[in-house]
C-alpha cells in the first residue's frame, strides 16, 4: 500500500534528504534527469534545497509517495508564470526508487499530478524524457502524445549524449469529475 501527498513548504524542507536519496538513486541507475556522474547526496540535496523558494511560492508542486513510511517516489509539476501560459504545466522529476518499481507508482503519481493540474486550470501538460527509456514507455502507454524527438538533446549520467522525446497530454476536465 502506498500514500501520495503533496509536500507543503515545511514538509518539503523536512524531506530534502529523502528526495536527495531518490535523485541519487535515479542518477546511479542511469536516468537522464539532468545530472551526470559523479553525483553525490550533497549535490542532490543542494539541488532540492534550491527549489525551496519555488515550492514555497506554489510555482513548483512536489508530491512524495511513501510505502511503509519510506519515501520511494516523487513527481513535480512546474506552473508557468507567464499570463499566456497559465493553461499548461510541466511534469518534472518523476522518479521511483529501483526497489519500488513495478508497483504502478509512476502511473499513480502521474494521475495525481494530472488531477492537480486540472484543479489549477491547467489542461495541457508537457514533459520530456530520454528516448527509449523505461519512462518513455510509461508515457507512451499512458495517453501521452510524443510530438518530437531531438537528437543528442541531453547527456545521460555517464556523459553520453542521448536523444530526448517530448510529450504532451491534453487533460479532460469532464473525465476526472
Amino acid at each position: 500500500m502506498h500514500t501520495i501527498a503533496r509536500l507543503s513548504a515545511g514538509d518539503f524542507a523536512h524531506c530534502v534528504k529523502e528526495l536527495a536519496d531518490l535523485l541519487v538513486d535515479a542518477v546511479a541507475d542511469g536516468a537522464s534527469v539532468g545530472f551526470v556522474a559523479p553525483f553525490d547526496h550533497e549535490a542532490a540535496a543542494a539541488w532540492w534545497r534550491a527549489q525551496a523558494p519555488a515550492v514555497a511560492a506554489g510555482s513548483f508542486l512536489v508530491w512524495g509517495c511513501r510505502v511503509d513510511g519510506a519515501m520511494v517516489a516523487t513527481i513535480g509539476l512546474v506552473l508557468p508564470a507567464k499570463p499566456n501560459s497559465r493553461h499548461r504545466a510541466e511534469v518534472v522529476k518523476l522518479m521511483v526508487h529501483r526497489d519500488a518499481r513495478g508497483r504502478g507508482l509512476s502511473r499513480a503519481l502521474l494521475a495525481t499530478a494530472e488531477r492537480a493540474a486540472l484543479d489549477l486550470g491547467a489542461d495541457l501538460l508537457m514533459l520530456d524524457t530520454e528516448t527509449g527509456s523505461t519512462a518513455e514507455r510509461v508515457y507512451l502507454t499512458g495517453g501521452w502524445t510524443r510530438y518530437g524527438i531531438v537528437p543528442e538533446y541531453a547527456a545521460s549520467p555517464d556523459g553520453v549524449l542521448r536523444d530526448c522525446s517530448f510529450f504532451f497530454k491534453r487533460l479532460d476536465a469532464t473525465a476526472s469529475a
